[in-house]
């Protein structure tokens, strides 16, 4: 099959264990961008990169590259694409736009001017023209603009593959899934040890680690992918790709999630039921106080309220409990911690090996490991303890570097974002502004887009559906394998 160009995006901190995803997953000339890794490879790659990638947001074929110093270049360069190659007059559409230049002050404009070319395409061709559709379209398209250099590429995931399928009950302030897989990846975890949660929500930390340890790719739960409703849409490799078990383990160890939030646990049991592996996973109600050293060996990684969407009664209070419980309950044991304000790591009081700059959606946040020993610092070094791996000094040398694209993560308070769990639009903080100078600009342009957008319109059912998503009878990956 051709080989050609993709792009995975993800979120900012987690490109190198994309990366290392996609280099396992046989990808070819793997190169690591801000927010983005780009590689190449086939059909099949494209496929296997939706359905086996843990931390990718989406995965992007572009279709286009070129200069443009302003909206007609756009429309130009747009226009002269044979359109009837990836769409028809069926076919329903949207754009979506990123834009970090001078010369395009907003990324909307962009977008319609991509969308007035595909028009006025068919127009010319055929006399009509094609559907715009925001939500749940067939074809989503991708504009990017960094200064000059534009790229226009299909975007062949849909929905943000952060959306498993399984996690069908939720509670407030939710971790991404995405984030959630690229945190336990950043651990170095084995799968040789048990693992605990002991803040688990709804338990996606818990699931995700079930699902890594078990090699259970994320796709089996999808109902669909974007490339599904491409021209070229090949079924029986998809086929094959979602039938194919033999890459799945065994793992002989467990998972243990805690919470004090009862409606929480419930939810865990619900989400790991529908992912297959409720039998790994024990949820108990327990507060953090109560947290005792566990009898096997185990890793934990959290992500404990940080006083935002989740407020705690006492936030302070609960962080310097949970430090005070990692060393007098959890001596030998390895802890991974991800927050947002400093005064909470503050609160825990203890020396972190590692600090691991990361965004939780508009959030400034730090993952930081603590490697838990009995007794003094030095008597643990002099027995040849160590708390830093090589590979961790250099994570913590590239540090900086990291922070000058993120900002002063001390006090600082970040602007909230959209609704969406979703971070893949490469947004600089800047741009934030730029959106309020030209408030106006964007009212204009979304009358326009109303007074275009059509009457909604039920989808077609699929002829060859996934049947192993959330919705199907006994839930999790084997109702779905069979079902495929």
């Amino acid at each position: 099959m051709e080989e050609f160009e993709l792009i995975a995006k993800t979120f900012q901190g987690l490109e190198e264990v994309l990366a290392q995803e996609l280099t396992e997953l046989g990808a070819n000339n793997v190169a690591i961008g801000r927010r983005m890794v780009s590689f190449t490879g086939d059909k099949e790659m494209m496929y296997r990169a939706n359905f086996c990638l843990r931390t990718a947001v989406r995965i992007l074929k572009p279709i286009k590259h070129f200069k443009a110093s302003d909206a007609d270049d756009v429309y130009t360069a747009v226009r002269a694409i044979d359109w009837s190659q990836y769409l028809d007059l069926e076919t329903t559409l949207a754009v979506d736009s990123v834009v970090y230049s001078q010369d395009f002050r907003h990324s909307k404009f962009v977008a319609y001017k991509v969308k007035d070319a595909i028009v006025d395409y068919f127009r010319e061709k055929t006399g009509q023209r094609p559907n715009i559709r925001l939500t749940n379209p067939d074809i989503r398209l991708n504009i990017h603009i960094a200064e000059d250099d534009c790229t226009l590429s299909l975007d062949s995931s849909g929905e943000s593959l952060h959306l498993r399928g399984y996690r069908t009950a939720s509670v407030e302030a939710p971790i991404n899934e995405v984030l959630a897989a690229g945190l336990i990846r950043l651990t170095g975890w084995k799968f040789d040890t048990d693992f605990i949660d002991p803040f688990c929500g709804s338990g996606t930390l818990l699931i995700e680690a079930a699902l890594m340890a078990r090699n259970i790719y994320p796709g089996i739960f999808r109902k669909s992918f974007g490339f599904e409703k491409w021209k070229d849409f090949d079924a029986d490799l998809l086929d094959r790709i979602y039938n194919d078990d033999s890459a799945e383990r065994p793992f002989n160890h467990r998972l243990y999630g805690y919470d004090i939030n009862v409606h929480a646990l419930e939810a865990t049991r619900t989400n790991a039921k529908n992912a297959g592996v409720a039998d790994l996973i024990t949820a108990e109600q327990r507060d953090i106080r109560k947290f005792v050293h566990p009898e096997q060996p185990a890793l934990m990684v959290t992500n404990p309220p940080y006083g935002e969407r989740l407020v705690s009664p006492d936030l302070l209070g609960l962080y310097h409990t949970l430090g005070e419980r990692l060393k007098h309950e959890f001596a030998g044991g390895e802890a991974w911690v991800i927050s947002y304000r400093q005064e909470c790591f503050d609160e825990i009081g203890l020396k972190a090996s590692i600090k691991i700059p990361l965004y939780n959606g508009s959030l400034d946040c730090e993952f930081r490991k603590y490697q838990m020993f009995s007794g003094k610092l030095e008597e643990f070094r002099a027995a040849g303890g160590d708390v830093k791996t090589d590979d961790e000094r250099k994570r913590m040398g590239e540090k900086r570097r990291f922070k000058m694209n993120r900002g002063d993560f001390n006090g600082r308070s970040a602007e909230r974002r959209d609704s969406r769990d979703e971070q893949d639009d490469d947004t600089p903080e800047g741009y934030r502004i730029l959106r309020n100078r030209h408030f106006e600009f964007e009212r204009k342009f979304e009358r326009k887009e109303r007074s275009e957008r059509p009457e909604r319109s039920e989808r077609p059912k699929r002829k060859d559906g996934f049947k192993g998503g959330s919705g199907s009878k006994g839930g999790g990956f084997k109702g779905g394998r069979n079902g495929r």
